[in-house]
């Protein structure tokens, strides 16, 4: 994962982001006013020890876009009880955010609640405690709720000062009006009382009465921030899905906000290849999605239409035109575009790297370079000697081109391992009529690069060739190419492009020799008799101490293990 390049496709909005480690595990979720600018901070500068741990363990991360940073807020927290990453502290207890609550008694009050001790008519969550709870206060000083937790026995202050009906002593009070007031205030409907408040400051400070024309202020202030909107919780407790989707000509970003009951708790991102239609792509995706369970509602974008959607999912599938649900389904949108967007320009981008690489390659041998083949040997103190040979081709490795050799001619003579493997491969190449490379690399100097050019001559192939020379550490610090010793930068394109071609080569001939170390290990005197397979080599392995017992063992005992005459005369021949 390159961090570099991802980092700098981060968007400048607010979000959440989780971080991952090399098993896919969401090991820190954390929320942002600006994603770029938080993600980047944790790969840059100095942290303390706890910060420093994450960092090392991080191997890459997503990120979900939110409408305001009080929706990250919200977001921040479903995401950490939903995953429990083990370096998040806070909110992964019962606590939540509080919520307004109006109660379900024959007298109504207004409280500050915790959604898990709710009874009553909710409304929230509220990520500021302190503007919820002086919000609520002003409430009570505007609405005439009954404010006594025990019901007294006689009309208190509250009722004198005009705050409270008082139905301590009335047996009939009707609370409809001031309800249908309260809730249409805390679904977002505060326009007169925020006119009645407005007027109230202006009147203070016009009679120099500042105190109180900023306590006006602070209350404006407070119900602002307790009724900014969010779509992140609802307060119905419904699973739902809303889902949208980009795409271009190559890939489709499918983008599914996850709400169960009630809460946002899963962001399922995926950019897939298609082939044929977009639709029919999305809807077989959507189908295996959905196999095993299915929530109560599926929002679907208005990039949908209802009548590809409804054969597959019925009446739980839907196109809102306004309200929350619309904006849920806008932002599963807005998910996708960026998903596909940032997928694009990282990928696009590294094929521009790689051009690069490639072009500043092809001027240094002075041809141009698309198909490249390259050579490593391995061998153990004379024991398992191999060669490994790896193809680039169109941008990538070609891995079906990939070809072991079992080196017959040395067991530790590098050059001629590297005359041996130089001739079978191009021999080969000849005799069956195969492309040709733009550029053959050996891992060595020039001693490697002579020996092989000795062999391309013999066979009349002009074929450039040229050696990824290492250090005394065994670092990639040079390219030999016609005698010359070419250094490489290590920030330049050309260094990180023949370093991993090393790398890669490395990987699959140090694998290659492994394995061949192993077979060796394990291997007998009786592998190199025909009509010795596993199943009479175990027998008579199971039934003789050593290969000298099978050498002087009797034919009637060997004949009995249901060892042939013919293979038993082949046995006596080998082990003698």
């Amino acid at each position: 994962m390159n961090f570099k390049e991802k980092l700098a496709l981060l968007p400048n909005e607010p979000g959440c982001y989780l971080m991952k480690n090399e098993d896919e595990e969401v090991i820190y979720v954390g929320k942002a006013k600006n994603l770029k600018n938080r993600v980047k901070s944790y790969f840059t500068g100095a942290h303390n020890e706890k910060t420093t741990r994450l960092v090392l363990e991080i191997r890459d991360f997503s990120y979900v876009l939110t409408n305001s940073e009080r929706e990250s807020l919200i977001l921040e927290s479903n995401l950490i009880k939903q995953y429990l990453p083990k370096y998040n502290i806070r909110l992964m207890d019962d606590k939540t955010y509080p919520y307004i609550e109006l109660t379900k008694e024959s007298h109504p009050r207004l409280q500050v609640v915790r959604k898990k001790n709710a009874k009553g008519k909710i409304f929230g969550p509220f990520t500021n405690v302190y503007a919820a709870r002086e919000t609520t206060r002003l409430l009570n000083r505007l609405y005439p709720l009954r404010k006594c937790e025990t019901m007294p026995k006689k009309a208190c202050l509250y009722y004198h000062i005009g705050q409270c009906l008082a139905p301590c002593i009335n047996d009939h009070v009707d609370y409809q009006d001031t309800i249908q007031q309260i809730t249409n205030f805390l679904k977002g409907d505060t326009k007169e009382v925020m006119n009645r408040l407005e007027s109230e400051m202006l009147q203070a400070s016009v009679e120099m009465q500042y105190e109180k024309a900023a306590e006006f202020r602070d209350m404006i202030s407070h119900i602002d921030t307790t009724i900014e909107k969010q779509i992140i919780n609802s307060n119905d407790f419904k699973d739902r899905d809303a889902i949208s989707y980009a795409f271009n000509k190559d890939d489709i970003s499918l983008q599914i906000l996850v709400v169960r009951k009630g809460k946002m708790v899963d962001p399922h991102q995926i950019v897939f290849a298609y082939v044929g239609e977009v639709m029919d792509a999305i809807l077989s995706y959507l189908q295996q999605f959905y196999e095993q369970f299915m929530p109560d509602e599926l929002l679907f974008s208005d990039r949908f239409k209802l009548e590809d959607i409804e054969p597959f999912f019925g009446k739980k599938a839907s196109i809102p035109q306004k309200g929350d649900k619309k904006k849920l389904a806008d932002l599963s949108s807005k998910n996708a575009d960026y998903d596909l967007e940032h997928h694009f320009m990282l990928y696009r981008h590294k094929d521009e790297q790689k051009q690069k690489a490639l072009d500043e390659l092809g001027k240094l041998i002075h041809h141009p370079v698309r198909h490249i083949e390259i050579f490593d040997n391995a061998q153990l103190f004379g024991t398992a000697p191999i060669s490994a040979l790896v193809v680039y081709r169109d941008n990538d490795f070609e891995r079906k081109s990939y070809r072991k050799y079992h080196l017959k001619t040395t067991t530790n003579d590098d050059y001629q391992a590297m005359k041996e493997v130089t001739y079978r491969r191009y021999q080969k190449m000849l005799m069956e009529n195969l492309d040709v490379p733009d550029l053959i690399l050996v891992d060595g100097g020039k001693g490697q690069l002579h020996a092989a050019q000795e062999i391309l001559t013999s066979l009349n192939l002009d074929i450039k060739i040229a050696g990824l020379k290492k250090n005394n550490r065994h670092l990639l610090e040079a390219l030999v190419f016609e005698d010359e010793v070419i250094p490489l930068l290590k920030q330049s394109e050309l260094y990180k492009f023949l370093l991993k071609m090393s790398e890669e080569v490395h990987r699959f001939a140090i694998d290659f020799h492994r394995s061949t170390r192993n077979k060796l290990a394990v291997s007998s005197p009786l592998d190199e008799i025909s009509g010795i397979g596993d199943k009479r080599k175990k027998a008579l392995l199971g039934h003789f101490t050593s290969i000298d017992a099978i050498k002087n063992a009797s034919e009637e005992e060997l004949i009995s293990l249901g060892i042939p005459k013919t293979v038993i005369l082949e046995i006596r021949e080998v082990l003698k």
